[in-house]
């Protein structure tokens, strides 16, 4: 079920209110309805792939309760590694099973050994990659004694299943997400109108900025030998926005919808095209998996500690895992590998963590060091996205020999693309929009403290028509990470 579908405008407020009538007097009521909404919500794609969630529940649940009750070291050490095993083998067959196959008959053809196996027709399931790390991060956690273990079976499959994020993240811990079941719950007006209101600017993400961006990306992408540079790195920074607005906006929707059952998820995009540097930017993008990674394998491996060699081998481990997380395909690990070696450079001049503040935050503008810093690193991050859209490591290749042509500086043809001119057009406003909320948890949250009420409408309804005009409402496009 998508969020921008009409079966979701059915389905989001008949469950609002049961949750807040019917169950509203009972916290596990609530509980039970999120778990039979999330594996409504999760089945209304396939059904089948319920069997998956409810396995790796029921796995966590039981490791988390022997690891409460088991004081022998190495005992705790096998519980957790029956979690990491089975969550991990369920997210290396689904999504990496043909990848390691075909690559394996590859290496074995190169070196004159010829051999025959068949790959399988495996159908990867939707969200697998999030909630697998999700119930991961309970296991290590309580491994950790950072978290005590449920026994509370509906709660803790509440948390696995939570449908706001259940597919494409924020990629919740237990320490934050799952406490909140057990807390009684009750109905806050302006926390939900804030999620309203955080809702409807993640829908004008992804319908209006990424959508529009897709059409014209796709169009250069598939068709790039008959493009000149400039139109391709036009075809590059469409893609930036696109997976921007798709992603950021499928979070904010998520978080949103979250507050109207009266949670509080973690914050997974903080603007990050306003990043000064390559670390910047990396703490501001996809903050749940950047941290994910950060707290359960970059610090374990020694993080920025120990001398240079390993300081630079744990920062390249942490960026190819993290690109071949995305999916089973080089060009992901090119992609990782290509940020590692952005970050690297500040991490060895101790400068990696220069910019923890938003940029400019008591001025209206940026200064030029700063604006020169933002471009600098957008263009960095737009050329490496170049390898994350591409379909294989020749088509990113010839993609980048055919920017850098002789008709690099010349203006694009925009005859050859109707409607791209009013797209840049609502590019540059939503930039706009972006900048002047940039120290919020999005980009319209101050709109709240506005004493016109007059005013917050007209600006909700402007945002209301433009995402009826410039939307496709004819088709229902998927979000970019559920392929992930």
């Amino acid at each position: 079920m998508l969020f921008n579908s009409l079966d979701f405008a059915v389905f989001l407020p008949i469950v609002f209110i049961l949750y807040w009538t019917i169950c509203r007097n009972s916290l596990k009521s609530q509980n039970l309805l999120i778990v039979g909404a999330s594996y409504l919500f999760y089945g209304w794609w396939d059904w089948r792939f319920l069997s998956l969630i409810i396995f790796s529940t029921l796995v966590d649940y039981i490791v988390g309760i022997r690891l409460e009750s088991v004081e022998n070291r190495f005992r705790r050490k096998s519980l957790l590694v029956v979690s990491l095993l089975v969550n991990i083998g369920l997210l290396g067959f689904f999504k990496y099973y043909n990848f390691f196959l075909d690559n394996f008959i590859s290496a074995f053809t190169f070196m004159g050994m010829p051999i025959n196996a068949n790959t399988l027709n495996i159908i990867l399931p939707v969200g697998i990659s999030f909630y697998t790390f999700q119930t991961m991060s309970y296991s290590i956690d309580v491994y950790r004694k950072k978290l005590h273990a449920t026994k509370d079976l509906v709660a803790f499959s509440a948390f696995v299943s939570f449908f706001p994020q259940l597919v494409a993240g924020p990629i919740e811990r237990a320490t934050n997400l799952l406490p909140q079941f057990f807390e009684k719950r009750k109905f806050d007006y302006l926390q939900a109108k804030d999620g309203l209101r955080q809702m409807l600017w993640g829908l004008f993400k992804k319908v209006v900025i990424a959508d529009n961006c897709a059409e014209f990306a796709n169009k250069i992408f598939n068709n790039s030998s008959d493009y000149e540079g400039s139109t391709l790195v036009l075809g590059a920074v469409f893609f930036a926005f696109q997976i921007y607005g798709d992603f950021s906006g499928y979070s904010d929707i998520a978080i949103g919808t979250s507050r109207l059952f009266g949670f509080g998820l973690m914050q997974n995009f903080a603007f990050p095209y306003f990043s000064r540097d390559i670390a910047e930017f990396w703490r501001r993008w996809h903050i749940s998996l950047s941290t994910w990674f950060r707290d359960y394998v970059y610090i374990p491996l020694g993080g920025s500690k120990g001398n240079t060699g390993q300081q630079i081998r744990n920062i390249f481990i942490i960026f190819l895992i993290s690109g071949f997380w995305h999916g089973a395909n080089w060009t992901f690990i090119a992609w990782g590998a290509l940020n590692a070696i952005y970050f690297i450079p500040l991490l060895l001049v101790g400068k990696n963590r220069r910019h923890l503040a938003t940029v400019a935050p008591q001025d209206k503008y940026p200064n030029f060091r700063e604006l020169l810093a933002m471009l600098a690193t957008f263009a960095l991050t737009v050329f490496s996205w170049i390898f994350f859209r591409a379909e294989n490591m020749n088509h990113a290749l010839s993609y980048i020999f055919g920017i850098f042509s002789k008709k690099l500086f010349e203006l694009p043809d925009f005859s050859l693309f109707p409607g791209m001119i009013t797209l840049l057009v609502l590019i540059i406003g939503f930039l706009l929009v972006e900048w002047k909320g940039r120290t919020g948890q999005y980009a319209i949250s101050g709109m709240q403290s506005m004493p016109s009420k007059a005013y917050r409408w007209s600006i909700y309804l402007l945002l209301i028509f433009i995402i009826d005009i410039f939307g496709n409402t004819s088709e229902e496009i998927e979000f970019i990470y559920f392929q992930f």
